[in-house]
Formats: C-alpha cells, sequence, structure tokens
C-alpha cells in the first residue's frame, strides 16, 4: 500500500510563507515525477509544479518566481516552498507522484495525497 501525506498547509497573510511537504510511504521501489496541484472552491484543480526524479522543474505561471518545488530522493518527499503568498493562492493543495512499487509489478502508477488547506487572508 502506497500513501502520500502532505503537511504544512496553514493560514497566512498576504505576503507571507508557508512551505508544504509531501512524503510517500508504503512498498516503494522508485517515485518517478512529483509535482503539487492546487483546487480553490468553485474552481478545478489545476497544477501548480513538478519536478522529475533528476530535478528537473515545471511552473505554472502564476507560481514562477514566487514558489519553489524540490525533492528529497533518498526521503521520498517533495516540498513547495511557498513566498509573496496573495489571496489567490487560497486552495487545497494536492501532492501527485507517479510510483514504481514492486507490488503492482514494478510498474509506476499515479497517487494523490489527501490534500493540505492554504488559506492566505488580504
Amino acid at each position: 500500500q502506497v500513501q502520500l501525506v502532505e503537511s504544512g498547509g496553514g493560514s497566512v497573510q498576504a505576503g507571507g510563507s508557508l512551505r508544504l511537504s509531501c512524503a510517500a510511504s508504503g512498498s516503494i521501489f522508485r517515485v518517478n515525477d512529483m509535482a503539487w496541484h492546487r483546487q480553490a472552491p468553485g474552481k478545478q484543480r489545476e497544477l501548480v509544479a513538478s519536478i522529475t526524479y533528476g530535478g528537473s522543474t515545471n511552473y505554472a505561471d502564476s507560481a514562477k518566481g514566487r514558489f519553489t518545488i524540490s525533492r528529497d530522493n533518498a526521503k521520498n518527499a517533495a516540498y513547495l516552498q511557498m513566498n509573496s503568498l496573495q489571496p489567490e493562492d487560497t486552495a487545497v493543495y494536492y501532492c501527485n507522484a507517479d510510483i514504481v512499487t514492486p507490488s503492482r509489478g514494478f510498474l509506476a502508477y499515479n497517487y494523490w495525497g489527501q490534500g493540505t488547506q492554504v488559506t492566505v487572508s488580504s
């Protein structure tokens, strides 16, 4: 059984910072691409940032210059440092990862975390 667990959400004022963490656990051979998505009330889920196993990153335009995604392959973890937060960043943030597991024939499957709430007040 593989799980993704996010942490680090909370409430901050505009201009503040938060650091989200995502940890994969269970029967894991390798964690390939990892990403952070978010979903605001009444809106579709959207990609915020992604990172490959080798560390190549990709950001949504709204995140460029303010957010930084990173990972620790030894810990099967990913992080999202969010600076200069604005009220429009308010959303539930979800971790997503492609994980290779021995228990599923060493094939990569996509997993989602349960989400962590980020609230930014003006």
